[in-house]
């Protein structure tokens, strides 16, 4: 084998390898950040079969999908000081490759830590009831600020989702406790007003009997009617105010006399 042989042999094996280093595959949801001698090239590479001038190019992939980050649970002090612990599920993808490159130093996590801080101070901002009433309005406070700080890393915050409150034993039990009291302060509050309705019918109809007498004797017949139903052997008769008064002021008379 002579020397030439050996000098083509080497040359392709130095440029299989430079090839080898050179193609790269870019799926259709990522892009490739392309470094040149340390500086990036303004475009990043799309999908399809990009081909890089290695070594002084070196290509970063980044994925355009929307990235699931599970925050752990973490322990939050509201405003009405009770302790909980509370975990939530952060949506996001990035939107600026070149960012997600340059400003910040492995975005995922750096994403997480800011998760998780923001979603204690924002937590603990209010109040129990809030946070177990609330948790729509929570979310869209969580989110706001998130991707607020995170715009400037080329990243996109979609969605933020609480997903438990842990609370301790002790504090279940006086919820409990508050909300039976609650419930029977409803009901001896609709009792009240159930009260003050039927004393308010009852002066209504007085009044109509007081002004028109016949009604008190078609009132006393319809209690006949009403006793004579039930088939019992029992017969009550009502006998009119009217004419115990007037037998009574006869007696009274010769009395006096």
């Amino acid at each position: 084998m002579d020397v030439f042989t050996i000098g083509v042999g080497i040359a392709v094996v130095i440029f299989l390898f430079w090839l080898v280093n050179s193609v790269y595959v870019i799926k259709e949801w990522e892009r490739g950040v392309v470094l040149r001698l340390g500086r990036m090239l303004p475009e990043a590479k799309g999908a399809g079969l990009q081909l890089v001038f290695f070594p002084i190019d070196k290509l970063t992939r980044i994925s355009l999908r929307i990235e699931t980050l599970d925050v752990p649970p973490q322990d939050v002090i509201t405003r009405d000081n009770v302790s909980v612990k509370v975990n939530a599920v952060v949506y996001f993808r990035v939107v600026d490759p070149e960012k997600a490159v340059i400003q910040v130093a492995r975005f995922l996590e750096a994403t997480s830590q800011l998760s998780q801080t923001t979603l204690r101070a924002i937590l603990g901002k209010h109040e129990l009831d809030e946070l177990l009433a609330e948790r729509e309005r929570l979310n869209a406070d969580v989110q706001k600020v998130l991707d607020a700080q995170t715009d400037a890393w080329g990243i996109k915050v979609s969605n933020v989702e609480i997903k438990d409150v842990d609370l301790n034993e002790t504090m279940i039990r006086a919820i409990a406790r508050q909300a039976e009291a609650e419930r029977e302060r409803r009901a001896k509050i609709i009792h009240a007003e159930g009260e003050l309705q039927a004393s308010e019918k009852l002066l209504q109809a007085a009044q109509m009997l007081a002004q028109a007498p016949q009604a008190m004797q078609l009132r006393y017949l319809q209690t006949l009617t009403t006793i004579a139903v039930d088939k019992n052997s029992t017969i009550v008769f009502p006998m009119p105010i009217d004419l115990i008064s007037s037998l009574l002021e006869r007696i009274k008379r010769p009395s006096e006399n």
